[in-house]
């Protein structure tokens, strides 16, 4: 019954791509022609910060410089997708226009980047937070929704609890690099130590631009106990 309610359903109101508006065959997709626009992440990229080569190198794990000559607080950080023009859209949408219907695809999107994360093994996975004045304001923490759905997916717990977010900040999204920096320094605390003491994390987000955020966010787990920390986003700006 519930079966030809869908069928009826999508007959009267078809699904449609979740860019352009143009229909498909399934509910949380994209158009073919969309599709071919994303801009995945694939190797060869650094086996630390997942930072994409521009050059093509032979079948080895190799690091970026800046995973050479700086200290990561990260075991490993992957991205599913390039910031860019063909995959804001789906992103900004998501975060801050309602469209919650992308969680599904945007979670596939994760888990598939995630596979070496995942491999090296994960207790618990926990979003990004959001200062408390910014969520009453936005409704909803997009990470958070990302991890409910990485969950279901994955079968790792989600912790909500622990990490909290005790600075209220500027959008990271108005600060260049250095400001990034101190914007979000000490702006993380973990107020549940004890659980995540000895946990392998995987920190969500939705962008990672200079990752100032999700390695503050690391710091502030690692110093609480966590034994290691992954970030795993949707997106990240290459340049």
């Amino acid at each position: 019954m519930i079966k030809w309610l869908q069928i009826i359903f999508n007959f009267i109101l078809p699904p449609r791509c979740l860019i352009c508006g143009k229909e498909v065959a399934d509910e949380g997709r994209l158009c073919a022609e969309c599709f071919s626009h994303v801009n995945f992440i694939v190797p060869p990229y650094c086996q630390k910060c997942g930072k994409p080569f521009d050059y093509s190198i032979p079948d080895q794990a190799l690091l970026c410089p800046d995973c050479l000559s700086h200290k990561f607080p990260f075991r490993m950080c992957r991205s599913a997708v390039v910031y860019d023009e063909n995959s804001k859209k789906l992103i900004l949408d998501f975060k801050f226009f309602d469209h919650l219907e992308n969680k599904s695809l945007l979670a596939n999107w994760l888990f598939l980047a995630g596979k070496d994360i995942f491999n090296a093994d994960v207790d618990l996975i926990i979003p990004v937070p959001l200062h408390f004045s910014r969520l009453l304001k936005r409704k909803y923490n997009q990470s958070a929704v990302l991890c409910d759905a990485l969950s279901k997916l994955t079968h790792i717990p989600a912790n909500y609890k622990a990490l909290r977010k005790i600075k209220h900040t500027l959008p990271q999204v108005s600060c260049n690099g250095k400001q990034r920096l101190k914007n979000v320094r000490n702006a993380f605390d973990v107020i549940h130590p004890e659980m995540i003491k000895n946990k392998r994390i995987v920190l969500v987000d939705d962008v990672f631009t200079t990752g100032s955020t999700l390695k503050e966010c690391a710091r502030a787990l690692k110093k609480s106990g966590a034994k290691s920390v992954d970030a795993l986003t949707i997106a990240r700006v290459c340049r």
